[in-house]
């Protein structure tokens, strides 16, 4: 790795530092009783260098800027003492692996489980989570994706205000916590995913605009300032400090994949985009010898990102996060119209179906919330693979006002039905933790930013939901929980003790069946599976019917609406799941409430 601290064979330890706008570096060197200071070389390109003899593994370091403002390493394995404090040298190769006979899982093997660290336990530690696992492994998970742990300001944040991109936050635990971590998942059968974020840095800790300009392109407004330079002078070094970082978490923590942020947040116009840079990369370097995916969140619904190429395998991307999908399902089981959602609420039934089918609701159609400007591109021709859908996720819960899980909010009839349209269906499902088992707890916005920039979001997040009726005064919006305080953060950690407690236990049992059958029909049907599922709605039910990989038709018939409705006769095919579903005169099927029918047709099955 070009850059950071890196031990050398013959004992010392090199460090290097992109800083084109220091005329003057130095390397300063902490220790219990000792603090030494050495210059560093200026180099070509606006690189400062410099070897050292006394820097073992566990030397804490920093670089003092000629204005005399110490920094920690923009690539430091890790910082012990948070974001303005210093880094620390790491040995990577200090972790003994016994993983070797892992090479990861086909991606149709996944069901996602997206966790937070810090409130996926009580103690918040990669240590606590690494307990967990084998209870995720049982109940069918195949694939655990961390939201983001680059290190963030304090001990408490969602992830996405990190600035060491490559630094596991210590509130966490230490580097070898996180390949513990990792490797536990991996003897378990699960693969380990890992969010990271590209298109920005926290607003507190980011040190590179005082040494470092061409990290960013003010040509390239976003919402968190000058965008990172992907495409302005001096991208290239930029660039590299990205793709080092991908491959720095698949190789030295042997994760399975990455989750990538904000894809559209990203500004490239380069001829080869970031994106697609990195997925060369990984697919050319660690993804040579065992599966490596790589997953968007990509609001602009780019479609070409996911294109298939020989037998099926992704140009670029394994997956995106299917938004449409969770907003159509939302707006029907709970009703709800603001914002967003508005978008979804003429014909949520329909606009569910054709996510479910094709992938995108939004394929080039005009947008009413973001004024009739168009937004998506066709999808239909993907494989159902290539999406990753779900009900819930940190974003959809924790950006309510009060973080409510979906349970809270629809009935209970309704959210079954959703769930097994989604644990059923051809994508590639993932649950929110908790969901499994119905969570009392809700997910709320939290963070520990220092005192001026906490009371800003502080104050930040209640205008934001001034707007909404429901908050409309003083009384209300005091209700929405303080994101500095640490009580928003311990009210948000899971309670384990749960998943044994009535309601939530059936939550739990209804999970853990819909997952066995999806592994035992499903999973080894869906390689090959092409795009174009075909849609109907017949007397407000809906039926969608997919071609998977060795011939065979997935036929999905479910009812939402409020009152028992007759359909047509049934289609022929081994029943794999029903519930609410009896025959009618006539050959017609008669649909209770919720009903929900799974049915698998071979090739020769009309």
């Amino acid at each position: 790795m070009p850059f950071g601290a890196e031990l050398r064979r013959d004992g010392g330890t090199r460090f290097r530092l992109w800083a084109p706008a220091a005329a003057r570096v130095e390397l300063e060197l902490l220790g219990p009783a000792v603090r030494a200071l050495a210059p560093m070389q200026p180099a070509a390109g606006g690189w400062h260098e410099v070897s050292a003899r006394d820097a073992p593994a566990g030397t804490h370091y920093r670089f003092v800027l000629d204005s005399g403002l110490a920094v920690p390493d923009p690539a430091s394995r890790r910082n012990p003492l948070d974001v303005h404090g210093p880094s620390e040298v790491v040995d990577p190769g200090d972790y003994e692996w016994q993983d070797g006979a892992w090479r990861g899982r086909p991606w149709e093997d996944a069901v996602l489980y997206e966790l937070h660290v810090g409130a996926f336990t009580a103690q918040g530690t990669f240590a606590a989570a690494r307990e967990r696992l084998p209870e995720l492994a049982a109940l069918g998970i195949t694939a655990i994706e961390l939201m983001p742990v680059a290190e963030f300001p304090g001990t408490r944040n969602w992830g996405y205000d990190g600035v060491l991109p490559f630094a596991p936050d210590a509130s966490y635990g230490t580097p070898q916590d996180l390949k513990a971590l990792v490797e536990r998942a991996h003897a378990l059968g699960m693969m380990m995913l890992l969010d990271v974020v590209y298109n920005h840095f926290g607003p507190e800790g980011n040190y590179l605009h005082a040494y470092c300009p061409p990290f960013f392109n003010a040509q390239h407004p976003t919402p968190w300032g000058a965008a990172i330079n992907f495409d302005g002078e001096g991208n290239r070094t930029v660039r590299d400090f990205f793709v080092h970082n991908a491959l720095y978490w698949i190789e030295e923590f042997h994760f399975d994949g990455l989750r990538l942020d904000a894809v559209h947040a990203i500004r490239d116009a380069s001829p080869q985009h970031i994106v697609c840079e990195i997925a060369g990369r990984l697919h050319d370097g660690p993804g040579r010898e065992r599966h490596v995916h790589l997953v968007l969140e990509n609001d602009a619904n780019e479609a070409h990102y996911l294109e298939r190429g020989t037998a099926l395998a992704p140009l670029c991307a394994t997956a995106q996060w299917n938004d449409d999908l969770h907003h159509a399902a939302h707006v029907l089981v709970t009703g709800e119209r603001d914002g967003y959602y508005a978008d979804y609420a003429d014909a949520p039934l329909a606009r569910l179906g054709r996510a479910l089918a094709e992938g995108f609701v939004y394929q080039g159609d005009p947008s009413a919330f973001r004024n009739g400007a168009t937004r998506g591109e066709p999808s239909a021709q993907l494989p159902p693979t290539a999406f990753v859908s779900f009900l819930q996720t940190h974003d959809q819960v924790g950006n309510r006002a009060l973080g409510e899980r979906l349970h809270a909010l629809a009935g209970e009839r309704q959210e079954r039905t959703a769930l097994a349209c989604l644990l059923l269906s051809p994508h590639i499902p993932m649950l929110f933790m908790g969901e499994e088992f119905a969570a009392s707890t809700p997910f709320l916005f939290f963070c520990d930013f220092g005192p001026d920039l906490a009371q800003a979001v502080t104050e930040g997040r209640r205008r934001e939901f001034a707007r909404f009726a429901a908050y409309g005064d003083e009384a209300s919006l005091a209700r929405i929980p303080d994101p500095g305080s640490a009580a928003t953060f311990t009210a948000s950690k899971l309670r384990w003790g749960e998943r044994e407690q009535g309601a939530h236990r059936a939550r739990l049992a209804l999970v853990r069946e819909l997952l066995a059958l999806r592994h035992r029909h499903l999973v080894p049907r869906l390689k090959g599976a092409q795009g174009g599922g075909r849609l109907e709605i017949l007397n407000g039910a809906l039926r969608v019917e997919w071609a998977l990989g060795d011939g065979s038709r997935l036929r999905l018939l479910a009812h939402f609406g409020a009152e028992p409705v007759t359909v047509p006769p049934r289609l022929a095919g081994e029943v794999i799941y029903c519930d609410g579903v009896r025959p009618a005169a006539g050959g017609n099927v008669h649909l209770e409430p919720g009903a929900v029918r799974v049915l698998l047709a071979s090739a020769d099955v009309r």
